[in-house]
Protein backbone atom coordinates (compact mmCIF):
# COMPACT_ATOMS: atom_id res chain seq x y z
CA UNK A 1 0.00 0.00 0.00
CA UNK A 2 1.39 3.36 -0.85
CA UNK A 3 1.18 6.46 0.86
CA UNK A 4 -2.32 8.02 0.89
CA UNK A 5 -1.45 11.27 2.25
CA UNK A 6 1.42 11.74 -0.14
CA UNK A 7 -0.68 14.25 -2.64
CA UNK A 8 -1.68 16.41 0.14
CA UNK A 9 -0.08 19.59 0.92
CA UNK A 10 0.78 19.53 4.33
CA UNK A 11 1.14 16.36 6.77
CA UNK A 12 -1.97 15.60 8.45
CA UNK A 13 -0.17 12.38 10.29
CA UNK A 14 2.83 14.18 12.81
CA UNK A 15 4.92 11.23 11.32
CA UNK A 16 8.28 11.76 11.48
CA UNK A 17 10.26 9.89 8.06
CA UNK A 18 13.66 10.93 8.85
CA UNK A 19 15.72 12.77 11.28
CA UNK A 20 18.69 14.84 9.96
CA UNK A 21 21.73 16.07 11.41
CA UNK A 22 21.94 19.72 11.15
CA UNK A 23 24.96 22.43 11.07
CA UNK A 24 23.85 25.72 11.91
CA UNK A 25 24.23 28.18 9.14
CA UNK A 26 23.52 31.64 8.06
CA UNK A 27 23.75 31.59 4.30
CA UNK A 28 21.34 28.14 3.25
CA UNK A 29 18.81 26.16 4.02
CA UNK A 30 20.74 23.15 6.15
CA UNK A 31 17.39 20.95 6.58
CA UNK A 32 18.10 18.69 4.43
CA UNK A 33 17.61 19.38 0.15
CA UNK A 34 14.00 20.65 -0.93
CA UNK A 35 12.64 20.16 2.77
CA UNK A 36 10.83 22.30 5.80
CA UNK A 37 11.43 20.21 9.01
CA UNK A 38 7.87 20.23 10.72
CA UNK A 39 9.96 20.66 14.10
CA UNK A 40 13.83 20.24 15.46
CA UNK A 41 15.22 17.85 18.46
CA UNK A 42 17.73 19.94 20.35
CA UNK A 43 20.26 17.35 22.80
CA UNK A 44 22.28 20.05 24.23
CA UNK A 45 20.19 23.26 25.78
CA UNK A 46 20.69 26.19 24.40
CA UNK A 47 19.11 29.16 22.13
CA UNK A 48 18.12 28.36 18.78
CA UNK A 49 17.90 30.92 15.95
CA UNK A 50 15.76 29.63 13.13
CA UNK A 51 14.31 30.78 10.02
CA UNK A 52 10.00 29.31 9.48
CA UNK A 53 8.29 28.19 6.49
CA UNK A 54 7.68 32.38 6.03
CA UNK A 55 11.03 33.45 5.86
CA UNK A 56 10.29 34.57 9.68
CA UNK A 57 13.75 34.40 12.12
CA UNK A 58 12.57 33.13 15.50
CA UNK A 59 15.05 32.43 18.57
CA UNK A 60 13.96 30.48 21.57
CA UNK A 61 15.64 28.97 24.46
CA UNK A 62 15.25 25.16 24.76
CA UNK A 63 16.41 23.06 27.58
CA UNK A 64 18.38 19.81 26.80
CA UNK A 65 16.78 16.72 24.91
CA UNK A 66 13.90 19.09 23.61
CA UNK A 67 11.78 18.75 20.89
CA UNK A 68 10.36 21.99 19.13
CA UNK A 69 7.61 21.71 17.22
CA UNK A 70 7.45 24.15 14.25
CA UNK A 71 8.37 24.38 10.39
CA UNK A 72 11.89 25.10 10.15
CA UNK A 73 13.71 26.03 6.82
CA UNK A 74 17.22 27.29 8.53
CA UNK A 75 18.90 26.46 11.54
CA UNK A 76 21.26 29.68 11.56
CA UNK A 77 24.72 29.79 13.47
CA UNK A 78 24.23 33.57 14.51
CA UNK A 79 22.04 33.13 18.13
CA UNK A 80 21.85 29.83 18.20
CA UNK A 81 23.90 28.31 21.17
CA UNK A 82 22.55 24.49 21.37
CA UNK A 83 24.40 21.82 20.17
CA UNK A 84 23.33 18.20 18.66
CA UNK A 85 20.41 19.47 16.26
CA UNK A 86 18.02 17.13 14.79
CA UNK A 87 15.53 18.48 11.71
CA UNK A 88 12.28 15.92 12.20
CA UNK A 89 11.40 15.71 8.51
CA UNK A 90 8.08 15.25 7.74
CA UNK A 91 6.45 11.13 6.53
Amino acid sequence: MGNPFKSLDTNPTGLVRNWLSVTPADGADNVGTDNVAIGLYITVAGDVTFTDVDGLDITVTVPANFILTCSVARVKATGTTATGIFALISA
